[in-house]
């Protein structure tokens, strides 16, 4: 794989892994945009569609159902949440990858080299190995700069164990400063914004889907790209969450336990509080899509919906069209 492909899926994961969210409802789907393409995730399916240069398009579909519908276990609140999340990442990276190799075989093909064997070429260990690490990576990296990273730095000037909830507060404050900055600079990238603009052919499509319309351009192209569904938005909740469970979770630390000795300290208490906070904002992010037109819970999803601004990007004709295809492949 070329070192900008490998680039593009390590930098570019925690952006375009903004998946919008099955809902609980019978008529609506999820996606997630690709490097060139579209993934849509269905009540049963998931599929994928990616453009070729010659315009074609590949297109793969797989049998789905999610864990949380196998077992009343799984399907409660908050848990379901976190599965939910888990098999978002997981199946995403998935199609991020398969988008990437895609790629690669295209060009490969233009340079001239050796494609016979066609379709999708089996891995060898080292293929493997090399998204492993990659997958590992972009964890690691995601984690540093939006968690590790700001905590070190309000620790700089404000002791924990003193100013908790203050802690928190610009600890928050920080990691969404930081996405903002992530993305904007994301989107000065030609290939990112080119993912962005398939971020927003797959809002509209889903928007037109879920109106009941017929699939063509003309009617796609009316809607918008903002959704309230959309992962950018999950992690925007994901942050405002963090700051009052964390601000509650330290306050009784301190007090029961006489505080933390150091950030790494501090960080190992916190790292087993992701899921559930994850999980929590994932129970938000379906209600809010349900009762959006209450002022309350318009007010609280706003910051979500103008972060969008940034993810997705108005689409083209072809790209529309590629996202329809992926959704017919879905369902």
């Amino acid at each position: 794989m070329s070192m900008k492909k490998h680039i593009l899926k390590l930098f570019a994961a925690p952006a375009a892994q903004a998946a919008l969210f099955s809902s609980s409802r019978k008529d609506t789907v999820g996606g997630q945009a690709l490097i060139e393409g579209v993934m849509m995730r269905s009540k049963e399916r998931i599929a994928w569609a990616v453009r070729k240069p010659d315009g074609d398009a590949v297109i793969e579909s797989y049998p789905f159902v999610s864990i949380t519908k196998k077992s009343r276990l799984w399907g409660i609140p908050v848990v379901r949440g976190v599965i939910n999340l888990f098999e978002s990442l997981n199946w995403g990276y998935k199609a991020l990858s398969r988008s990437a190799d895609i790629a690669i075989e295209e060009e490969e093909k233009a340079a001239g080299k050796d494609t016979s064997a066609g379709g999708k070429k089996k891995k060898s260990f080292m293929d493997w190995v090399v998204n492993a690490l990659i997958f590992i990576a972009a964890l690691a990296f995601t984690f540093a700069l939006f968690k590790y990273a700001p905590m070190w730095t309000v620790s700089l000037f404000l002791n924990i164990n003193e100013s908790p909830v203050l802690f928190n507060l610009i600890e928050g404050i920080i990691q969404i400063g930081l996405f903002l900055i992530y993305m904007s600079l994301f989107s000065l990238w030609g290939d990112m914004r080119r993912v962005f603009e398939y971020h927003g052919a797959e809002h509209k499509t889903i928007f037109a889907y879920e109106d009941g319309k017929d699939l063509t351009v003309d009617n796609i192209d009316a809607y918008g790209t903002i959704h309230p569904r959309c992962g950018t938005s999950f992690l925007i909740l994901v942050a405002i969450c963090s700051i009052l469970i964390s601000s509650t979770i330290d306050s009784l630390y301190i007090q029961y336990f006489g505080g933390f000795i150091n950030i790494f300290h501090r960080l190992a208490v916190h790292i087993p509080l992701i899921p559930f906070i994850a999980g929590l904002s994932y129970e938000f992010l379906k209600l809010s899509d349900r009762f959006q037109h209450w002022p309350i819970v318009g007010f609280l999803i706003k910051p979500g919906l103008w972060l969008q601004k940034i993810t997705t990007r108005k689409p083209d004709a072809m790209q529309i069209g590629i996202a329809v295809k992926a959704l017919e492949a879905s369902l």
